[in-house]
């Protein structure tokens, strides 16, 4: 494709399967090779434009039928970049019903694990494949990718195609941080809001993730209502370069020594005492 660069991983073995990643020539982009061809999984890092921060995407199909070791090094490697990157992950995963969160397999419910441990958000609630929603989209941050459309077939293929814009995160460069005051919280107030919703009616039908996103919805506007916040901002958003890990160890040590000093301190006072 023309003004696309064209990122892959063949299946080893055997013809067909695979996974590829094409993107605009525009972005600065990188490859992040794991080395292990176990894993039907490719990782790009998109470097951000102007004030955008970085974004890793990821392509990945994960048969129903993969062997434990390599499912452990597919979640190894989520885990990895979700931690440290803001991520959107593509790919075919079946075997797992996504309205309740279920799964069949060992193997499947290891990856749904390995998702709830990562914060992850599966984002497609529409069938992909014959009544299914086998092709997935998951984010680690709110507010990461929008417009989300499911619908249409590209060539040949039998799955829908799914549509959304990532809307990428910003890199500011001062870190407010909001702090509830709960001391100034008036706690009736928010006992009333939550109190006026009805529950039972509203998360009827509902499944595990559409019920949360509306749980949390309305627990955080009950919250902005009733609980007033602060603003804490730290220089350039990042922690003093002299607040180091070598300078909390110090410190650490120094505490140690202090308490051990008191302790001989008191027992010195108690000896003296005696005589």
């Amino acid at each position: 494709m023309d003004g696309y660069k064209l990122f892959r991983r063949d299946r080893q073995g055997r013809r067909g399967g695979g996974v590829a990643l094409y993107v605009k020539e525009c972005f600065d982009c990188l490859a992040i090779n794991d080395g292990d061809d176990r894993v039907e999984c490719l990782w790009v890092r998109i470097r951000g434009k102007a004030n955008k921060a970085d974004i890793m995407v990821g392509c990945c199909y994960r048969p129903p039928n993969q062997d434990e070791e390599a499912d452990e090094i597919f979640c190894k490697q989520l885990g990895e970049v979700s931690q440290s990157l803001a991520l959107v992950l593509m790919g075919d995963l079946p075997d797992i019903c996504w309205k309740y969160n279920i799964a069949e397999r060992k193997q499947s419910r290891r990856f749904l694990e390995c998702v709830e441990d990562n914060f992850l958000t599966q984002l497609v609630s529409e069938p992909t494949r014959e009544g299914a929603p086998l092709d997935l989209l998951l984010v680690n941050r709110e507010g990461l990718v929008g417009d989300v459309m499911v619908g249409g077939c590209l060539g040949h293929s039998d799955h829908e195609m799914i549509e959304f814009s990532i809307l990428g995160e910003g890199r500011g460069r001062d870190s407010r941080t909001g702090t509830l005051e709960f001391w100034r919280a008036d706690f009736d107030l928010f006992r009333s809001l939550v109190g006026r919703v009805p529950w039972e009616a509203v998360l009827k039908g509902k499944g595990v993730q559409e019920g949360w996103t509306f749980f949390k919805k309305e627990i955080l506007k009950a919250q902005e209502q009733a609980i007033p916040m602060c603003q804490k901002t730290s220089w350039q958003g990042r922690r003093l370069a002299w607040l180091n890990r070598e300078f909390w160890l110090e410190l650490e040590g120094k505490k140690g020594e202090f308490m051990t000093f008191g302790r001989r301190g008191r027992q010195l006072r108690r000896t003296t005492k005696m005589l």
